[in-house]
């Protein structure tokens, strides 16, 4: 009796191998995870630069309609949606376009160029991606 016992208690429990393929499988499964909501994020920042991209654009657009078809000149750059600028052609119908910079997804100021280079537009502006330098993982409205 007291045998029979014993071998019931022990076919209640988890051999070792059964532990460590359920950890193992556990495991695999959370870095695929984690490596899927990692690319997900990253898809998503670069959705949000090229959104605030256009946001500028429009705020560009509004700048230029209100400044007699001059859009901030390279010297003023964006901040010309924020500040009346000082120097320069002085728009006389000027107001804020924007409350305060926009700054992309990594934290970088967007960038300004007048005359455009890259762009068909009149003027480019691009964030300078996650490595924060130019690059050609710039995201621009080219």
């Amino acid at each position: 009796m007291k045998l029979s016992h014993q071998r019931q208690r022990n076919r209640n429990g988890f051999t070792l191998v059964e532990l460590v393929v359920v950890m193992t499988i556990i495991v695999v499964l959370a870095g695929s995870g984690i490596f899927l909501v990692t690319g997900i994020i990253d898809d998503a920042r670069v959705q949000t630069a090229d959104n605030n991209l256009k946001a500028l654009d429009v705020a560009l657009k509004s700048y230029e309609r209100n400044n007699f078809g001059k859009p901030p000149t390279q010297e003023q750059g964006l901040n010309a949606l924020v500040e009346r600028p000082t120097s320069g052609t002085v728009p006389k119908r000027w107001r804020a376009y924007l409350e305060e910079p926009m700054l992309d997804p990594w934290g970088n100021e967007y960038q300004y160029r007048f005359p455009a280079q890259k762009s068909k537009r009149r003027y480019d502006i691009w964030s300078l991606g996650e490595d924060g330098v130019e690059s050609e993982d710039d995201i621009g409205n080219w």
